[in-house]
């Protein structure tokens, strides 16, 4: 059993795109549906969407609520069930502050990304952490061509990359929270 609670969060501002311009990302459908039923899945609190660009919110919660009222909720109560979780924030920072809020305390923010780094965890032992604590663990993921240095400055943990088999390593966000989200909590 778990201990310690946790929320995904994808982050479509502040990224890099493939010229390590900082940019806006667009969220996409997929993006919404897919993680929110990882995320169901494995057990988070929420899976936040965070992008500052009004239109991109309001895309996301039209989405959101046409499978959580009325025609959409009634043809699948699972994907209902999964988009549930579903929050659209405008800042990272927003995403803390729900999190302390909901919590009594900030959550231990962890970064996620395809380069590895020094002082990274493994996913075995934030695992371990995350179901003999009772913390709130606030799970990062980047769009784009991943999150800042910024971002990665300011968390509390590093977690380690998802290594394939040969040097090609550039897996979709969808897959990749779902990799992570199995290795932490799944059985």
């Amino acid at each position: 059993m778990r201990g310690s609670s946790f929320s995904v969060a994808l982050i479509h501002h502040p990224v890099y795109d493939k010229n390590r311009q900082v940019v806006t990302t667009a969220v996409t459908n997929l993006d919404i549906h897919d993680i929110a039923r990882a995320s169901r899945t494995f057990g988070a609190d929420r899976y936040y969407l965070v992008t500052p660009v009004a239109e991109q919110q309001g895309l996301v919660t039209r989405i959101v609520n046409h499978w959580r009222h009325g025609w959409g909720a009634t043809y699948n109560p699972k994907r209902k069930a999964a988009l549930e979780l579903v929050t659209v924030l405008p800042t990272l920072d927003d995403v803390k502050e729900e999190m302390s809020l909901r919590h009594g305390k900030p959550p231990r923010v962890v970064v996620t990304g395809a380069a590895g780094r020094p002082g990274c965890v493994t996913t075995a032992q934030l695992s371990e952490s995350m179901a003999s604590g009772d913390e709130s663990y606030l799970l990062l993921f980047g769009t784009g061509w991943g999150m800042t240095e910024e971002i990665f400055a300011s968390a509390d943990l590093v977690l380690e990359p998802i290594v394939g088999c040969g040097d090609y390593n550039h897996l979709s966000v969808r897959s990749a929270v779902s990799i992570y989200l199995d290795r932490l909590c799944g059985r």
